[in-house]
């Protein structure tokens, strides 16, 4: 059995928090969130039990989204404690720092790619600015836009966006604006990067996740970024010869759990670990488990359960889940009401008080 002591512990299993429908409803805490998060925090405030949020919602930078977790949930959340979808985007600035690149999402997509390091973005709402007319239902939009001239992007180097070519394109979370930037992102990846111009081989597509659904402050689901894909990729279909392509990260995918696995673990070693046997030096040791508290069967549990030793799947009845039993599909390992029933079993399990 493994006890808590009052100066150090070992801490040998970690957690990974869905958001949407297991911590907030909209920007509502639920299920007990704020005080099932408390009981990770030593009395000092340190963090003794190694957690973080992975989210397939995004839109904002990490940086941005742990100080909103903080103030919404009353506990000190770094940013390295968020994963969100479109975080292992950063894994492709060596291939595109440079590059000329389109993000698009609610939000500020631009601005997330930029603190990732790329250097040459621009929103898909900026850069159709640049072409007239190639939304045709603009004039019968009643919502109001920034002016160009108003809006705040990240600087980049001098391009002509009449000539340069559009190396890839992003989908950072769920557009705003559906019809146009399918509109667009057919035209730019039909043409080879450029609208207007003749066929050319398809720019690489990237999306951040590919929920079909999730749940948000509304009382039901609402479509998601893979209810986006679905219908992109089938107007792109029928109006090209080639069927698009495309990469998704996000959960279920089973990189997203590995590399939150890694994210952990550097957790354990920076704030859970009783230096004293190890001369000071932190060292990180393998998880007996990992916990994944998620509210959608397809996408929080398929995704623990693909992945493997040693997830632990618990599912949720406060989002997209609301069962009586199991999910049928993708049975948990555990169904609970709420995410603090979810951390107090995880804490008696894992004895600690």
């Amino acid at each position: 059995m493994r006890f808590l002591a009052t100066t150090s512990f070992r801490c040998d299993f970690g957690i990974a928090f869905d958001i949407d429908g297991v911590i907030l409803r909209g920007p509502v805490p639920i299920g007990g969130s704020p005080q099932a998060l408390r009981r990770l925090y030593g009395n000092s405030g340190e963090l003794k039990v190694p957690y973080l949020f992975l989210t397939n919602g995004g839109g904002i930078p990490e940086t941005k989204r742990a100080k909103e977790l903080s103030e919404l949930l009353g506990v000190n959340i770094m940013p390295s404690q968020v994963v969100q979808g479109h975080s292992p985007f950063r894994n492709l600035l060596k291939k595109f720092e440079n590059e000329f690149i389109i993000a698009t999402g609610k939000g500020d997509p631009a601005l997330v790619m930029s603190e990732y390091g790329f250097k040459k973005v621009l929103s898909v709402e900026e850069y159709a600015s640049y072409f007239e007319n190639i939304d045709p239902v603009f004039q019968y939009k009643r919502w109001k836009t920034t002016p160009i001239s108003d809006m705040k992007t990240p600087s980049m180097p001098r391009c002509d966006v009449s000539s340069d070519r559009i190396k890839a394109a992003f989908v950072v979370s769920d557009p705003v604006d559906w019809g146009r930037d399918i509109q667009v992102l057919c035209d730019v990846l039909r043409s080879g990067n450029l609208p207007g111009d003749a066929n050319r081989s398809q720019p690489p597509l990237y999306f951040a996740a590919d929920d079909l659904e999730y749940q948000a402050a509304f009382p039901t689901k609402r479509l998601g970024l893979g209810a986006f894909r679905t219908a992109l990729e089938s107007i792109f279909n029928r109006i090209n010869p080639k069927s698009l392509e495309y990469v998704s990260y996000g959960k279920p995918n089973p990189f997203v759990f590995k590399n939150a696995e890694a994210i952990l673990r550097q957790l354990q070693s920076s704030s859970c670990l009783d230096h004293s046997e190890n001369n000071g030096m932190s060292e990180s040791h393998p998880f007996r488990t990992l916990y994944m508290i998620g509210d959608n069967p397809s996408v929080d549990i398929k995704g623990a359960q693909q992945t493997g030793h040693p997830w632990f799947s618990i599912l949720t009845r406060t989002g997209v889940f609301r069962g009586n039993d199991n999910d049928a599909e993708f049975p948990a390992d555990l169904v609970v009401d709420t995410v603090e029933e979810a951390v107090d079993f995880i804490l008696k399990r894992e004895c600690i008080s």
